[in-house]
């Protein structure tokens, strides 16, 4: 729902290669979705031509899980079961999905006109052309420590960054930080393995 906030288009290719009968495995997460981050809850989709092949792999996946935990806790999936099975609140969360989508937009735009108008060096398009809540933005590890330690500015090692920890108040202050950050390190060589 991230990508595009719009559930339909954002399953196209789940639901495209379930009608093709190409088999796959699915993974959906709805800590973020949800806002249910300690609650893990999610699920996991086998399609498969075979009935044999499904209940093989239904079996090595519970020996798999079972070591995991033997009872998993439920309170995160009743919360889910229950905006998905009621019209009203899955409608709202509808909502909410393209709200947050539309504002992670936002924030890309924000941020990539920002590093434009700055005369940022090297190239931005990027970020406004990757969806969803995370950016790769290019950033080596140095710059990266750079950025951590002079503007408290925080990303993954590899340059990831969370693009909802921007906002209308702080997006100036991180596309300043970059811009001079690339202009002191415009040549840093990444010593990252990610």
């Amino acid at each position: 729902g991230f990508a595009s906030g719009d559930l339909d288009k954002d399953a196209y290719a789940v639901r495209m290669f379930a009608e093709r009968g190409i088999e796959f495995i699915c993974t959906q997460s709805f800590a973020k979705n949800f806002g249910l981050y300690n609650e893990r809850v999610g699920n996991i989709i086998f399609v498969m031509a075979d009935t044999k092949e499904m209940i093989h792999a239904k079996s090595q996946l519970t020996l798999i899980i079972r070591g995991m935990y033997s009872n998993p806790p439920n309170h995160g999936a009743r919360i889910v079961a229950t905006v998905l099975k009621n019209p009203e609140l899955f409608e709202e969360w509808k909502d909410h999905i393209r709200t947050m989508s539309n504002r992670i937009k936002e924030m890309r735009i924000g941020l990539h006109q920002r590093l434009l108008k700055l005369g940022t060096p090297g190239t931005w398009d990027h970020i406004v052309q990757q969806i969803g809540m995370f950016s790769y933005t290019g950033l080596n590890e140095k710059q990266v420590l750079h950025l951590r330690n002079h503007y408290h500015i925080y990303t993954l090692r590899s340059g990831r960054i969370n693009m909802c920890g921007l906002n209308e108040t702080n997006l100036d202050y991180v596309a300043n930080a970059i811009n001079e950050t690339i202009k002191l390190f415009p040549d840093a060589q990444s010593d990252c393995t990610c």
